[in-house]
């Protein structure tokens, strides 16, 4: 197992921090430019190994998409297959295979594809073989389970000789993730309209266009919460917008009450240090890839902290929910269930010499606990991990003035 030892340090200088562009919406834009008739001109898509995955199945077109551990990918290209008619093999990971679609497949089914599971019912992989006939417009999808099977028959809905008309039931988490893929489908021509719980799109055609790819508000988050730990410093965040399709940027008002003054400016945002006012509550439905990250922050500025509308972490790359109690634990942090939609962080009062942090194949694990360095002596296991969606992060945590060596054994 290899890991990365950082040393400890909590003041920084300022430096420039050139995020990655955003994986969301890059993988939104690559479907959508699938399924243009015409040529689109996409610019700074994202690095990350979910989006590159993307871009070679596209691309190459084998018989069998292996989306490795690629989510998104996995949803968003079983409807896209299924709408263009072709035959294919959706597969991934151990882990992707044990990710839930049931939902998508099932509204999928509805609507005329013919989709069988070749493993466990519910789960991948898939066998899709297309959607020779639609065989009705109106579906209903759960809305608290993941807006990534939303997104994806949204996506598809404008190329359906019937179109869509999508009931979403119940609770709506992670509505800006909706509202992303809206928004990027009317920059590509399409028209729709959202009453209520409903979302009515009728059959039209995408119109080529240039679209560029904004800089990503989850890998910003980090930063905020490297700087809100540390005693002293600023940041330079380049490539954010200060109104931005993405809900992660959610984490400008989260972190305003944990000591993050943010200025928007030529190029991006700027980041100081302020007074810690406290943040009593927060409710992350809408933006479910923040809780780590302020749950870590929280628990090291000694914020008592209730957490609402984490339903969607217990089935993301890893169980969220356990991942954070097990890690948090390991410097006398505690995220306490107080009821199936509530949790409280119960910060830590005594900081261990050195932490080892367990990331469970989640990138976003080893990325949210990284702050911990300007407490104590941190090891990361399985670094590499950030490639999923960060590739330079390590890199940029350097040029931060971090120290850091990859060792290829368990120190501790």
């Amino acid at each position: 197992m290899q890991l990365l030892q950082l040393i400890q340090k909590n003041n920084f200088n300022r430096v420039s921090i050139p995020l990655p562009s955003s994986k969301s919406e890059s993988n939104r834009a690559l479907v959508i430019d699938a399924l243009t008739v015409g040529k689109n001109t996409l610019s700074n898509l994202a690095e990350a190994r979910d989006t590159q995955t993307m871009i070679r199945l596209l691309q190459t077109n084998p018989a069998v998409f292996d989306v490795l551990d690629a989510g998104t990918t996995m949803r968003f290209l079983t409807a896209y297959v299924a709408a263009t008619n072709q035959n294919k093999v959706m597969t991934g990971t151990p882990r992707m295979c044990a990710r839930p679609i049931g939902i998508l497949v099932d509204a999928l089914r509805s609507l005329g594809a013919e989709i069988h599971y070749l493993g466990t019912e519910g789960f991948p992989p898939l066998a899709v073989k297309g959607l020779p006939q639609q065989l009705t417009s109106k579906i209903k999808i759960r809305g608290d389970v993941s807006s990534q099977y939303i997104s994806a028959i949204l996506m598809i809905a404008p190329l359906l000789p019937l179109g869509i008309e999508l009931e979403l039931e119940g609770k709506i988490g992670s509505r800006t993730y909706i509202e992303m893929t809206l928004e990027l489908m009317t920059q590509f021509g399409i028209n729709y309209n959202w009453e209520e719980n409903t979302i009515k799109i009728i059959p039209q055609a995408y119109r080529p266009t240039h679209f560029a790819v904004e800089s990503d508000w989850s890998g910003a988050s980090y930063w905020f919460s490297l700087l809100a730990c540390a005693d002293s410093g600023s940041f330079f965040l380049e490539g954010l917008k200060e109104k931005s399709l993405q809900g992660d940027s959610a984490i400008v008002e989260i972190m305003s009450h944990l000591g993050i003054k943010s200025s928007f400016e030529k190029g991006g945002v700027s980041l100081e240090k302020q007074k810690v006012t406290g943040l009593k509550s927060w409710d992350f439905t809408h933006c479910p890839d923040l809780a780590q990250t302020v749950a870590v922050t929280c628990a090291i500025l000694g914020q008592n902290t209730l957490f609402t509308g984490l339903e969607s972490l217990r089935i993301k790359e890893t169980d969220r929910i356990y991942a954070l109690q097990q890690e948090l634990a390991k410097f006398n942090a505690e995220l306490r269930e107080i009821s199936t939609e509530s949790f409280q962080v119960i910060p830590s009062v005594t900081m261990p010499r050195q932490v080892q942090i367990h990331t469970y194949e989640d990138h976003r694990m080893a990325m949210a606990f990284m702050p911990l360095v300007t407490k104590t002596n941190l090891w990361i296991e399985d670094p590499e991990v950030v490639n999923k969606s960060y590739p330079s992060f390590w890199k940029q945590v350097a040029q931060a003035g971090i120290y850091q060596e990859t060792l290829p054994s368990d120190p501790l």
